[in-house]
């Protein structure tokens, strides 16, 4: 059922723009959706895998892509396997999907579109196709919880606990950035969740010294979706206590923080056809005052901004709420921190009663098992969450407490983490799991009308995983088989706002060696600058 054509196997699946012209189309192949936005950016070539950038291409060749782009408005993918995640959970066998523009116009099996959009119709109306045999497609995966500035610091913080591993190691090297060290931290953040199938991200608490216009810039140069959140603060403490004190480079206070999001609310927000939503990223309690958190929440209300927060991610901070004469919860509510409008991350150390008053004002909660396991924080209660009807999304925080930004590894923890811990091995299936990483996660940041699923009307973000690989067949069930067999160096193909970003595994909207040769330049120099070169480097000897 889920096996592939011998014929088709071991061939690649062109792509074809018969209306392109004789003298392009002998030199490069394309949809309409992959054609490059930027001259920076890569697109593919007849006769293989290979990419060239089309800096190469002469000025004539990119006029012509976009010529072509202009006049072929329709795109049908066909012969997949689709997860559709609709509210019946219909799997499409040999399914296919219409995209117009940046939508989804038609969804359903592909003898059906196929004679509806291409033989069934005059020569000169028929649709463009792509052909995604040996494929499962499903809903752009959600990161509802993601550090990008501290992708720049992957491996540079390992084997430590939450409270030594933030005072010590991270915000001394953040507190050390420059804005083109954020940008460049973005810009490969955005690289490899692109290419490991996420395809819209939950920035926590970008700080001010990063360039939070450099954040936006990468998002709409690369062609993700971004709910970017500017942190919120007024005390550089964690948990309350002077001796957990950030970096002083990282310390704001009202004005610009507070403010500087309504600012930046005001220029990015609804930018690049919508991609970019900005939002309010407080600190955790100890490091937002009372009347700041309040003030916050106001103008959450006020003007529609959603706020994501850290919280109950360690004992100090379970320790933090009991000094208040508070349990996490009952400390969020007495700032009017709860709400629909509200994605709280890893909520650790919770009671019943926390989990009884998420419920009961629809707060989301953003669960990210490899950083919790990985820092020694705990495992949050999401069966129990899940069991209270709380919507719970997935996140892969940052690449210091994490190592990467694939979704799909974060997918596999959360299915067997949760068994592991309870000995019940039919906790948290993996249906549960993928509903995680995409409707549930859309829900969280009020877009689940627009995107989470595949069907009509929605926005055209989806992934196809190539399961034509010995480590993938035979699949018997495609959930399974997403869930826990596939990893982000599966992901074929990327579209994101109806735009092919990814095809054949190779990032189209980005040079990618430019992008990692930049990130491992500008991590190396802040590390020299925060004097910490001799803590982060290898503890076998290098020869």
């Amino acid at each position: 059922m889920f096996g592939v054509n011998a014929n088709q196997q071991n061939k690649a699946s062109p792509l074809h723009l018969e209306t392109a012209g004789a003298s392009l189309s002998n030199r490069c192949v394309g949809t309409v959706n992959e054609l490059p936005g930027r001259l920076d950016q890569s697109v593919p070539f007849r006769g293989g895998d290979s990419r060239v950038p089309i800096q190469s291409l002469t000025l004539q060749v990119y006029e012509e892509f976009a010529s072509i782009q202009q006049r072929v408005g329709k795109m049908l993918y066909t012969h997949a396997t689709i997860l559709t995640l609709n509210p019946s959970r219909d799997i499409i066998v040999d399914g296919a999907i219409l995209v117009q523009g940046d939508t989804i116009a038609d969804i359903g099996k592909s003898d059906v579109l196929i004679q509806r959009y291409i033989t069934g119709v005059d020569e000169g109306t028929k649709e463009e196709e792509r052909n995604l045999e040996g494929r499962i497609v499903i809903p752009g995966l959600i990161s509802t919880h993601v550090h990008t500035a501290q992708t720049l610091l992957r491996g540079a913080a390992d084997d430590l606990e939450l409270v030594s591993w933030l005072c010590e190691r991270i915000w001394v090297l953040q507190g050390n950035f420059t804005p083109e060290d954020g940008y460049a931290a973005a810009r490969i953040s955005i690289a490899e969740m692109l290419k490991t199938g996420t395809t819209c991200f939950l920035e926590s608490m970008f700080a001010d010294r990063y360039g939070f216009d450099g954040l936006c810039k990468a998002v709409e140069e690369s062609g993700i979706r971004g709910c970017l959140g500017k942190i919120v603060m007024d005390s550089g403490k964690y948990a309350g206590d002077p001796k957990w004190a950030m970096h002083p480079g990282l310390i704001e206070n009202r004005e610009t923080s507070l403010l500087g999001v309504l600012k930046m609310h005001e220029r990015w927000d609804g930018a690049a056809n919508g991609r970019i939503k900005v939002w309010f990223g407080a600190r955790t309690p100890g490091g937002v005052s009372d009347d700041l958190y309040r003030e916050m929440t106001a103008l959450s209300r006020e003007k529609n901004i959603p706020i994501t927060m850290h919280c109950a991610e360690v004992a100090a901070d379970r320790a933090y709420f009991a000094s208040l004469n508070h349990t996490p919860m009952s400390y969020c509510s007495s700032v009017d921190l709860l709400g629909p409008s509200t994605v709280l991350v890893h909520m650790v150390h919770l009671d019943d009663s926390d989990i009884a008053a998420l419920a009961k004002t629809n707060t989301h909660v953003a669960h990210c098992p490899t950083s919790n396991a990985k820092l020694a924080s705990g495992i949050a209660r999401v069966p129990d969450l899940l069991d209270a009807g709380v919507n719970v999304g997935l996140g892969t925080d940052g690449a210091p407490c994490n190592n990467t930004n694939d979704l799909f590894q974060e997918m596999k923890l959360a299915g067997i983490i949760h068994k592991a811990q309870s000995m019940d091995p039919t906790l948290v299936p993996a249906e549960t799991v993928l509903e995680m990483a995409t409707i549930n996660g859309a829900r969280a940041l009020g877009l689940h009308d627009t995107i989470g699923s595949l069907e009509v009307g929605k926005k055209a973000d989806f992934v196809a995983v190539d399961v034509r690989k010995v480590g993938m067949q035979p699949v018997y069930s495609p959930v399974s088989a997403v869930v826990y067999s596939a990893t982000g160096r599966d992901v074929d193909l990327v579209v994101v706002d109806g735009r092919v970003v990814v095809e054949g595994g190779v990032l189209l909207s980005m040079d990618e060696e430019a992008v990692w040769r930049e990130a491992q330049r500008r991590g190396h120099e802040v590390v020299e600058r925060a004097g910490l070169g001799a803590k982060v480097k290898s503890r076998w000897p290098l020869k």
